[in-house]
């Protein structure tokens, strides 16, 4: 493999570079040598910003070299300050003929960019090389290597001359390659190995092109590969020569077949080492990588643009895929991914996207943590409901190959759903209210088939989901996303007025044994219902008794009973975790939202509104049959009249 590559140029207008450090250690004269290849005694103390070119280097990316102040005055400081926070690269100088400007490095400028928070390249340049005193034996590498193991942020060291012009433009050549082809996201200097993200990315590109999937490359899909990269085949002795440096180095890096993912890795980290980081940055940029090495946004085609309520799920294809990938890992064929399983299976992901919160606690998983094939597609339902274009990126990370723009599904509005009286959807997302100790915690766990236990339950703090498929017999299987409203964010998500619009049902849980959280649910029931008519987002409410375990309180069914046909919804349905009667609880809430029309609750103001607006609707009308006969009179007297004249 060879080759380097200008992929990132066209994603950039240009790279600004500022050059930094102390008074006299020659900024300006480096500056002006290097836009004008000549040198000049006399230069400003600060120069205006500078402009080289988009041909001035390889990769065709203009640069503008920013030049700053050495005062310590707080208006020369702020001003300097503000221009290292905007830079792609820093340059920070010290003078090869003193020596106390390069301990001024290490004591003032390398920490103040760290108390600024400046994380970009820094290029440490050492000017005036002309001056040097030629008695000083040491050099640049045995100078520059304590520094750079304290401060990891430096990419390279150099020493120039402005007056002899040596070395000048591979200053900024050096910066600019820092931000286009950056050395941290490919490669750890300290252990001297990959960076596993860059393991991950190469690992999955390693993968796309062994099309055979036989574990290597062959000549032709290294060629393929070559061309596809770069642009130019791979003539025969290349290809041996490659496999030969391999071999020798990495035995394992070569069989019969071809070129392992071993090899692979080692000629990148070769590569790296040697500085030919344009040739693994050409290759992450041509299958879509960012600097993060993130597939990158412009190949995600996920749509932007959709209303409120309106949410996204995974195709029937992107399932099917999905159900597939699980059986090819689950090499035990067991039935469940166990959690290194998983971890094979996202190893050509950037970071495996269900290790924290929503995704770690909301899928049912066996007491060893293995994951069924339920458990894994209501992961995948639910990070495709929150993060649609996460979801999108992890399948095509896990191998996806075909049109990304098929995965995703855009559901039909719900309030067209409600005035066609049906729904389309496979997914549904459920807000549970209800003040605290009420059994919220204990129902979401329920879904998740986890046994009632008392110590398990705590007062959220945060939201949580729970998800899993919800199996009817003869009418087709649904995914049910619990979502979780603590009691102390319910003000606060209402102050949205669009809180409600991705949400299929929401139900209120209440302690049928307390007589505080039955009316404490009762006033959020009135309070969501509000809020659905003031903003157009009404949906259908359940109520439910919990703990019915417990005896009850006297006045809780009466009163709960009064405030559902007050609204008109569904009675209250009661359940008892605790003793295992869940009174189809999840079939029961899926029901509703497939009816949503229904159970969508009316209060006194919105009855009055309702009817005030019906008696508008009815005046307008009224109002609309009288002018139609009102012209209709006045064109039938003017053919009356016409007639009259005609016969006289």
């Amino acid at each position: 493999m060879s080759g380097g590559g200008n992929f990132s140029s066209s994603r950039r207008n240009g790279i600004r570079v500022v050059v930094a450090g102390d008074r006299g250690t020659g900024k300006s004269s480096l500056i002006v040598a290097a836009a004008t290849e000549s040198f000049s005694d006399n230069v400003p103390s600060v120069l205006s910003p500078t402009r080289l070119p988009a041909d001035f280097f390889p990769d065709f990316v203009p640069l503008t070299i920013i030049d700053t102040s050495s005062s310590l005055d707080l208006e020369s400081r702020t001003k300097r300050n503000e221009e290292l926070k905007r830079a792609d690269a820093v340059v920070l100088t010290y003078a090869c003929d003193q020596p106390m400007t390069l301990t001024r490095l290490c004591n003032y400028w390398l920490p103040e960019l760290r108390q600024l928070e400046v994380k970009v390249p820094v290029i440490v340049v050492g000017c005036k090389l002309d001056l040097r005193d030629e008695r000083e034996p040491i050099s640049i590498e045995q100078l520059m290597s304590p520094i750079m193991q304290e401060f990891r942020e430096i990419e390279t060291c150099i020493e120039c001359s402005a007056a002899t012009l040596i070395q000048v433009p591979e200053v900024f050549y050096y910066a600019q390659r820092a931000v286009l082809h950056p050395t941290t996201p490919l490669f750890d200097q300290e252990k001297q190995t990959l960076q596993p993200r860059c393991i991950s990315a190469l690992r999955r590109i390693f993968i796309l092109c062994d099309h055979d999937m036989d574990g290597a490359l062959s000549d032709a899909e290294l060629n393929e590969f070559q061309i596809k990269c770069f642009n130019a085949p791979l003539q025969p002795a290349e290809i041996v020569g490659v496999k030969r440096v391999v071999q020798e180095k990495q035995p394992g890096g070569v069989n019969q077949l071809g070129l392992t993912l071993t090899g692979f890795l080692f000629l990148h980290a070769l590569f790296i080492e040697k500085g030919r980081l344009e040739t693994t940055w050409a290759v992450l940029r041509k299958f879509g990588y960012d600097d993060d090495l993130k597939l990158r946004d412009d190949i995600l085609p996920v749509p932007s643009k959709h209303a409120p309520d309106q949410t996204m799920e995974l195709t029937s294809e992107a399932v099917e895929f999905l159900k597939g990938i699980f059986r090819l890992f689950d090499t035990d064929n067991d039935g469940n991914l166990k959690p290194s399983e998983l971890d094979e299976l996202f190893c050509t992901a950037p970071d495996r996207p269900w290790n924290e919160a929503p995704y770690e606690d909301a899928a049912e998983r066996t007491a060893l943590g293995n994951l069924s094939l339920n458990g894994f597609l209501s992961e995948w339902a639910l990070m495709t409901l929150l993060d649609p274009v996460r979801s999108l990126a992890n399948l095509m990370y896990i191998g996806y190959s075909g049109d990304p723009a098929s995965v995703l599904h855009v559901n039909r509005r719900r309030i067209k759903d409600r005035k066609v009286q049906s729904t389309e959807r496979n997914v549904f997302q459920c807000f549970v209210f209800g003040p605290k100790s009420a059994g919220k915690s204990t129902i979401l766990n329920s879904l998740l088939e986890r046994p009632f236990s008392k110590s398990h339950i705590t007062a959220p703090t945060s939201e949580r989901f729970a998800v899993n498929v919800v199996n009817r017999v003869g009418q087709g299987n649904k995914t049910l996303i619990l979502r979780e409203i603590p009691e102390d964010g319910v003000k606060k998500f209402l102050t949205n007025k669009e809180f409600l619009a991705p949400c299929d049902v929401a139900v209120f849980v209440y302690d049928s044994s307390d007589e505080y959280s039955s009316k404490k649910s009762q006033e959020l029931l009135v309070e969501v219902a509000r809020q659905g008519e003031e903003s157009g987002y009404g949906v259908p409410c359940l109520l439910i008794a919990a703990k019915d375990d417990l005896d009850p309180y006297p006045m809780a069914i009466q009163d709960s009973m009064k405030i559902c046909r007050e609204l008109g919804i569904e009675a209250p349905i009661s359940v008892s975790v605790k003793s295992g009667f869940l009174n189809n609880i999840f079939t029961r809430i899926v029901d509703v939202a497939e009816k949503p029309h229904l159970n969508i609750p009316e209060t006194e103001n919105g009855r009055n509104r309702k009817y005030h607006q019906q008696l508008i609707s009815r005046s307008l009308m009224c109002m609309s049959v009288g002018a139609a006969a009102a012209v209709f009179g006045l064109a039938i007297y003017r053919v009356y009249a016409a007639r009259k004249n005609t016969s006289s």
